[in-house]
């Protein structure tokens, strides 16, 4: 009688009260203060921390996002509170967070445009520019489509392991999301690569500036990625997601398919467009 006066009557999960709401956002706040410390150069107790200064909010940062996701593996995995119903919402929540990053790569991507098809006097009148300092742009044809070829096969081996959830081939999905993770590993190790040998520097100009940006931020993503994608790894090596209950493993796939596409456009438009003599000189 007890039993049935508590079960919920709903296919919707309350949330028990959780601290990481709030400890979140106090990690935040201290990331950014020690970011702003940090770029300003400014003393704490008449001590110059520099990097140091971002550390606290880091690692506060990090220790909510483990603890926090790890309560919402143990809700849909271990406790089965991930009800279609749930479900669904989450779907709309990891659609309407990769519609906000579209956003964030819209702003490079303008700034990029609007500089390269109207040169200006900042930038010597001409594209690639030749002011404050003449650029010699990068080989799109070298690294950017290694880095290419190797995101897209990245692209078959995430949706070959999603196949393989979806057939209840553990060891397919296991096969695949190695694969994945590895080859996610190859991108960020070539572009770091790039960056070390790039013949310019952040600071160069609008063109430097702007490549930077985009394509730092992108690898950023694929950094994010891949972390997603290992804990998927680990996940399926333990045994979780079934063939009818996997959304954990769907949005890092969702998230990996979006860094693909977002390094199809930073690779033709800022890498091989980009590179070349802009439409006109002012």
């Amino acid at each position: 009688m007890s039993d049935a006066a508590h079960k919920p009557n709903h296919p919707y999960h309350l949330v028990d009260p959780s601290p990481w709401p709030v400890v979140g956002a106090l990690a935040g706040g201290l990331f950014t203060v020690g970011m702003v410390l940090y770029m300003h150069d400014i003393a704490v107790f008449g001590h110059k921390f520099g990097l140091g200064n971002i550390v606290p909010g880091l690692l506060l940062i990090f220790a909510t996002m483990f603890f926090w996701w790890s309560d919402v593996v143990k809700e849909g995995e271990h406790q089965g509170h991930h009800s279609p119903v749930v479900q669904i919402g989450l779907r709309y929540g990891m659609a309407l967070f990769i519609a906000s990053e579209v956003m964030f790569f819209a702003a490079f991507f303008w700034a990029f445009f609007d500089f390269s098809i109207f040169p200006r006097e900042a930038s010597g009148g001409v594209w690639p520019p030749t002011a404050p300092t003449a650029i010699t742009p990068l080989d799109p044809y070298a690294i950017p489509l290694l880095n290419t070829l190797i995101l897209l096969t990245s692209g078959c081996t995430v949706t070959w392991a999603h196949h393989a959830l979806k057939h209840n081939d553990r060891a397919g999905l296991i096969q695949g999301l190695a694969l994945t993770v590895l080859l996610g590993v190859l991108f960020t190790s070539f572009q770091a690569y790039e960056y070390l040998h790039a013949p310019f520097g952040f600071k160069d100009g609008i063109y430097t500036s702007t490549f930077f940006m985009a394509t730092g931020f992108h690898g950023f993503h694929v950094i994010v990625g891949t972390v997603f994608l290992i804990v998927c790894l680990v996940r399926a090596i333990k045994g979780h997601f079934k063939p009818d209950h996997h959304f954990g493993f769907e949005a890092a796939a969702w998230y990996w398919h979006f860094v693909d596409v977002v390094w199809l456009f930073l690779f033709s438009f800022v890498y091989i467009w980009g590179s070349g003599p802009g439409p006109y000189a002012g």
